[in-house]
Formats: C-alpha cells, sequence, structure tokens
C-alpha cells in the first residue's frame, strides 16, 4: 500500500489530502474550546471517538472494507491505543490545566518525535531541507503561542499532560506508517478509531451523566470533532501518509498554528496581533522549506585532459 519509494514527482491528490487534514485539525482547536466547558477530557475523547467509530463503520459496511491482513495488526493497535486514546485524553486534559499558547509551544514538539522515530526506526534518514524546515516552523510555533500566552505560572500537570500529547502524537503517527505497507488508509483509521474507542471506555460514566446536561452547541461541537477532524481528517491524513514519509507528514502539520489563527479570526472574530501573525507566517515558511527537494547534483566535472581518473 506504500508508494512513497521510486517516484519523486510531487503528488499533489496527496498535497490535497495533507490540506485537508490541516485544515479539520486546525478547526478543532475551536470546537475543543466550546465542548471542553460542558464535557470532561475523557468524556469529550470518549464522544468524539464513539462519532467517529459509528461514520467510520458505516464506510466500512458500504464499501464492503474487508478486515485488515494479521502483519497490520501492530501498528493498528498501537496508533489506536498512542494517537486515538491517550493523546485526545491528555490534550483535552492538558488544555485545561495550561494556557493554549503553552499547550500549542509544547504539543509542537510531536512532529520532531515523527522526525526523530521515523528517521531512526523506519530507516527514513534526516533530510537536510526537512530538519531545516522544521526548525523554522519550531520557531513559529513558539512565536505563536507565546503571542497567546496568558503570561500565567503554568501547571506542571498541564505541562507533562502537554507533553504526554506529543510523545504519544508522535509515537502513534511512527506507528501507523508500517501497517500502511499492508492496510489501506480507511482500514489504518478506521480499527485504529476502534482501538482509542475501546481505550476511552472507562469514560462513559462521565459522558452519558454529562450529555443530558450539556447545551446543543457543546454537543453539536462533539460531534463534529467526530465526524471531521477525526472521521475524514485522519482519513485523509493517513491517505497522504502512505504516499510520503512520517517526517514530511509530521512537518506539514506545522501549518495547523497558522490556520488556527485564521480560522479564529473569522469564525470568533479574534483579531491576531501582529506577533501571532508573525509566528504564523513563520511556520507556513518552515513547512515550504520542509517540503522542498534538495537540488539535483550537477553534471561531474570533465577529467583534464591527459589524465587518467583516480580509482575510488
Amino acid at each position: 500500500m506504500d508508494q512513497t519509494a521510486g517516484d519523486p514527482r510531487t503528488d499533489h491528490r496527496a498535497l490535497l489530502a495533507a490540506g485537508i487534514t490541516v485544515v479539520l485539525w486546525a478547526s478543532a482547536f475551536v470546537s475543543i474550546r466550546a465542548a471542553a466547558a460542558h464535557y470532561d477530557p475523557g468524556a469529550l475523547a470518549l464522544g468524539r471517538l464513539l462519532t467517529a467509530s459509528l461514520a467510520l463503520a458505516l464506510v466500512l459496511a458500504v464499501k464492503r472494507v474487508p478486515f485488515p491482513p494479521r502483519q497490520a495488526w501492530p501498528g493498528i493497535l498501537a496508533s489506536g491505543v498512542l494517537w486515538f486514546g491517550l493523546y485526545m485524553v491528555a490534550l483535552n486534559w492538558g488544555e485545561q490545566e495550561v494556557d493554549a499558547g503553552t499547550a500549542a509551544m509544547i504539543v509542537n514538539i510531536g512532529p520532531i518525535v515523527i522526525a526523530l522515530l521515523g528517521g531512526w526506526l523506519l530507516k527514513e534518514g534526516f533530510p537536510r531541507m526537512l530538519l531545516m524546515g522544521m526548525a523554522v516552523s519550531f520557531v513559529g510555533a513558539v512565536v505563536v503561542g507565546l503571542s497567546t500566552s496568558q503570561g500565567g505560572a503554568s501547571s506542571v500537570v498541564g505541562v507533562l499532560l502537554c507533553l504526554v500529547a506529543a510523545l504519544t502524537y508522535g509515537a502513534g503517527v511512527v506507528s501507523q506508517k508500517p501497517a500502511l505497507r499492508y492496510a489501506s488508509p480507511v482500514q489504518v483509521t478506521t480499527y485504529g478509531c476502534f482501538v482509542g474507542t475501546v481505550i476511552t471506555l472507562p469514560f462513559a460514566g462521565q459522558l452519558l451523566a454529562q450529555l443530558p446536561e450539556a447545551p446543543l452547541s457543546a454537543t453539536l461541537n462533539m460531534v463534529y470533532l467526530g465526524l471531521f477532524p477525526t472521521a475524514l481528517a485522519f482519513t485523509t491524513w493517513t491517505y497522504a501518509l502512505s504516499r510520503t514519509t512520517a517526517g514530511k507528514m509530521g512537518a506539514t502539520t506545522y501549518a495547523v498554528p497558522a490556520v488556527v489563527v485564521l480560522i479564529a479570526w473569522i469564525a470568533l472574530d479574534e483579531v491576531p496581533g501582529w506577533l501571532t501573525l508573525l509566528g504564523g507566517a513563520i511556520c507556513l515558511a518552515g513547512v515550504a522549506v520542509s517540503r522542498r527537494r534538495p537540488a539535483p547534483p550537477g553534471p561531474p566535472a570533465p577529467a583534464e585532459a591527459g589524465k587518467a581518473p583516480t580509482a575510488t
């Protein structure tokens, strides 16, 4: 299933899928903010995953997608536990303990974790342009985080939870990549989501207790999180991931802070300051650098007349 090798041309379908993912994941931050005031972190994660699981199960039934092969299951299980399960709970919880700027800065360690683990475990190497782009984008993420930080003391628990979210996100992405050699993006996303739902079932009591009390707007935001930033965006993510390296896909997510700023500006009338806009622009510049291919080597210099080439 993995189509990352052998074709140096740009895969425009993969770029489009990655773009859809970035926009929908950015929109998730607005919906989480609206729903988190009425749902506890675990209940919100379970409600989101239940919604996504129902939608994806319907896709499986309509398209008659077969059960994933045995070889894909280690990656599906690992990504389901780490990314769909632990990451979502830790992120929801961490954002209640620290301000959004601090959370964004810490969670943006995730793409660096992806690049390091992908280079080591997946043998993707450490391309210079990727590392340079990620460094630039991380600076941009820090600028955005500082510009939106409330300036107060951060909770140690909140910082640790955001760090857990970053690490589980990075490890979950790297776990998905080998699974995509044997299973389709829909299979990897759907069954990973099923695993994450099972992991968050201990929060079912909280969800059942809070569902009748929450306003309709909060519940609709939770449903939106399940249908679009999870069911759809995670599928477009795995589609793009199956056609490029984990490191490049991780670097692409550095566009999320810039898109979050834009969505908050349009949807919530939150006019960003100049420092926030600068940070967003730096993030986008870093993504562009990370996705550039190095220039091909020039032709070898001609040997000097009358001089035999040296053996190497």
